[in-house]
């Protein structure tokens, strides 16, 4: 993933786009979800889309909550 400098404006529209995904799908926050939801939006955000709308709209439409929770649940144990 290409990281450039972002400005203190810049993430913030990072971190709203991210809130609104939460909003949206009435989701709690946690430390996996963050973890894919913010990687994905500055994925997103270096390819050329800068605007609060734009990320949200594209988070919403690409991870669907269950999408993400299924993504992101723990391997089931192997039983031998």
């Amino acid at each position: 993933m290409l990281v450039t400098s972002i400005l203190e404006t810049e993430l913030a529209v990072l971190s709203l786009s991210v809130q609104s995904w939460y909003r949206h799908y009435k989701a709690k926050p946690d430390d996996k979800r963050s973890e894919m939801i913010c990687s994905a939006a500055l994925d997103l955000f270096n390819r050329g889309h800068r605007t609060q709308e734009e990320l949200t709209g594209m988070l919403i439409a690409r991870f669907p909550l269950a999408t993400v929770d299924i993504f992101i649940a723990p391997a089931s144990p192997v039983v031998h």
